[in-house]
């Protein structure tokens, strides 16, 4: 505030601006804890507005500790044998340490298990403001999220989703346009002889996202190729050593099986049974995520496909969404793109 005349008139906007030397535009996003200011920026105007009588003293240093304060997430991921998770592990973990104003632990799980998830997030510290999970639609799992909400935790979802929860994003790509994408390929690949059987393998039905990609893969060949038999869905629970057993299993049952698509991680199991019965270049598989044992599988001929997802994206989206929202910023939102690698375009990371 500032007198004239006796009179009491009000610091405005635009003073503030031209104190600071900066736009109104740039004090806009200050004042309102709005996100692209840079930490001199930020200093530049709360000086300015202070000193002119814009904010008090309380609230300057209130805005100082809420824009400096880091802040604190945790992801819990399962892990254990899937390459592509432990991707997206080590990527959470490398550009958070590059980042200034966040403070990030990551919990990996050896498997997909609704109790241990649930724990896990009933466990999480009085400190933690923000969470990254992998979601299992399991009734126990949505409670325990459900109970962040008087905590004001901020919860973001990753690869796979779950409703009726109060989570304020979701980071991964369509999975019914990914299981109808898959379906495609399949039908692509066998070309005219489209009389026959296909094998089905899912991580955990658990998971929304598998179930999604089962569903379209059925729905785009119901429609389009009605004569393809989808034979014995099998869960492997993302573990390459079950993997092989169910495919082992499978091949020895239905030996005249033309193609397989594989919903989640697990492909070099199935790949491993493939290759003992030397019908690595005679069946079709389809698989997830252009992994280094991926890149393999399509150099040597035996994966025909991945359907990919850019777990390094994902991560930095999932990172930027939850500190926006703990600032109380506007939250954006740039979903991963679905992209398919074959032998001739694998990408160089």
């Amino acid at each position: 505030m500032r007198v004239v005349h006796g009179s009491v008139m009000k610091v405005t906007i635009v003073e503030v601006a031209q104190a600071a030397g900066v736009s109104i535009a740039t004090v806009d996003r200050v004042l309102n804890n709005r996100p692209g200011v840079k930490a001199r920026t930020f200093n530049l105007v709360l000086e300015a507005a202070r000193r002119i009588g814009y904010v008090t003293d309380s609230d300057h240093q209130t805005a100082q500790r809420k824009f400096f304060e880091p802040v604190k997430l945790k992801f819990i991921l399962p892990v254990g044998t899937n390459q592509f998770s432990r991707t997206l592990h080590d990527n959470i973990l490398s550009l958070a340490k590059g980042r200034e104003g966040i403070d990030v632990q990551v919990t990996p799980l050896d498997s997909i298990n609704p109790e241990l998830l649930t724990r896990e997030i009933r466990n999480l510290g009085p400190d933690i403001q923000g969470l990254g999970i992998v979601a299992l639609d399991h009734p126990s799992v949505r409670e325990a999220i459900r109970a962040l909400a008087p905590r004001n935790i901020k919860v973001v979802t990753l690869v796979s989703d779950i409703h009726q929860v109060s989570r304020i994003a979701y980071v991964g790509i369509d999975n019914r346009a990914a299981g109808r994408l898959a379906g495609y390929l399949v039908r692509r690949f066998l070309g005219t002889n489209d009389n026959g059987k296909v094998a089905l393998f899912t991580g955990s039905l658990a998971y929304r996202g598998h179930e999604e990609r089962e569903m379209g893969f059925r729905n785009i060949l119901s429609e389009e190729s009605p004569s393809l038999q989808v034979i014995q869905l099998r869960e492997i629970m993302d573990d390459e050593d079950r993997a092989y057993d169910e495919a082992s299993s499978l091949l020895d049952a239905h030996p005249d099986v033309l193609a397989i698509y594989n919903v989640g991680a697990g492909t070099p199991g199935i790949a491993k049974a493939l290759k003992e019965r030397n019908l690595q270049h005679k069946i079709v598989l389809v698989g997830h995520e252009a992994t280094p044992s991926a890149r393999e599988l399509l150099l040597d001929g035996t994966l025909d496909a991945v359907i990919d997802q850019n777990p390094r994206v994902e991560a930095r989206e999932a990172l930027n969404i939850l500190e926006s929202a703990v600032r109380n910023q506007q939250v954006e939102v740039h979903p991963p793109r679905l992209q398919v690698i074959f032998k001739e375009n694998i990408p160089e990371h």
